[in-house]
């Protein structure tokens, strides 16, 4: 089942806050892709970057219209499958933890601790029961070329960190700020679970960078974090976060190679053949072709 020969890069970007605007790309054209999870964020934009097959999504939709709890993450990343994504980059702003990750750098995230109620976190269900390895859920590929087209770009990145993930859409209390960093977290977002979890599901090796705007609330004798000091931020290191995103696209090697997180639902399915639902299957056309046929 497995195909071990290389092929070639076709990165999507999930962009938050602004993030993923404002790359040029080459023969950029914005397409639309339908998706039997309903609704992805909004249109897909596709072209080329350093030669390289970039599609990119916002992950709040046009003018950051829909909240954290409310984005559709697995039409999202239904839709990227379903134009030949190969491997996921998310960008994402996130409040800092540590006092050695300042606002303005960034931290190529390598774990997560998902504090998300209510969201849809499979694409698999009744009729359709499937267990991924979860335990290293980003691409070390990826994410090293991506720490190293930071550091190209002039900026400051820390390899590695723990993400929290909450629901929000209010920042956290104080008592919670200190929680988090009790628990080792590193750094705290809104939106990377479930969207690493359907990642690894869909088979997408996936990475994370974060770009720090605030220090959340855990310092004492400090207001605690805003929508305008995330703001200022992000909009005074957005640029940096595009260039690395261009250098990134000019270091990968000419092929890519096959990478273990492409054959994640190998022995995944626990559903025998005989039980599984007929509907569920076929809406995973994308997200599974490779276990359950090809997509249209």
């Amino acid at each position: 089942m497995r195909a071990e020969k290389p092929e070639r890069w076709h990165i999507g970007v999930i962009g938050g806050s602004g993030l993923a605007g404002g790359i040029a790309l080459d023969e950029a054209q914005e397409i639309s892709v339908s998706s039997p999870f309903g609704a992805p964020s909004g249109p897909v934009v596709t072209g080329h970057l350093e030669g390289v097959r970039f599609t990119f999504i916002a992950r709040h939709g046009a003018g950051h219209a829909i909240p954290p709890s409310s984005v559709n993450y697995r039409a999202n990343v239904d839709v990227l499958k379903r134009c030949g994504v190969t491997d996921v980059l998310a960008l994402s702003a996130v409040g800092s933890l540590r006092e050695a990750m300042a606002p303005g750098e960034f931290v190529a995230v390598d774990q997560f601790i998902d504090r998300t109620a209510g969201r849809q976190g499979s694409f698999f269900g009744p009729g359709l029961v499937a267990h991924v390895s979860l335990a290293d859920p980003v691409c070390p590929r990826l994410s090293g070329q991506v720490s190293r087209a930071v550091q190209e770009a002039d900026a400051r990145v820390h390899e590695g960190g723990c993400y929290v993930a909450i629901d929000g859409p209010q920042f956290s209390t104080r008592a919670e700020s200190r929680l988090y960093r009790a628990w080792d977290c590193d750094v705290i977002g809104m939106t990377a679970m479930p969207e690493a979890r359907l990642a690894r599901e869909a088979e997408l090796p996936y990475a994370l960078l974060a770009m720090v705007t605030d220090y959340d609330s855990w310092r004492e004798g400090e207001e605690g974090v805003d929508a305008e000091q995330v703001r200022h931020v992000m909009h005074a290191n957005v640029d940096r976060a595009r260039e690395a995103v261009r250098r990134l696209a000019a270091m990968l090697p000419p092929t890519r190679e096959p990478s273990p997180i492409d054959f994640a639902l190998d022995g995944a399915v626990f559903t025998a053949p005989s039980a599984r639902n007929d509907a569920l299957v076929a809406r995973l056309d994308a997200v599974a072709c490779r276990l359950f046929g090809e997509r249209d």
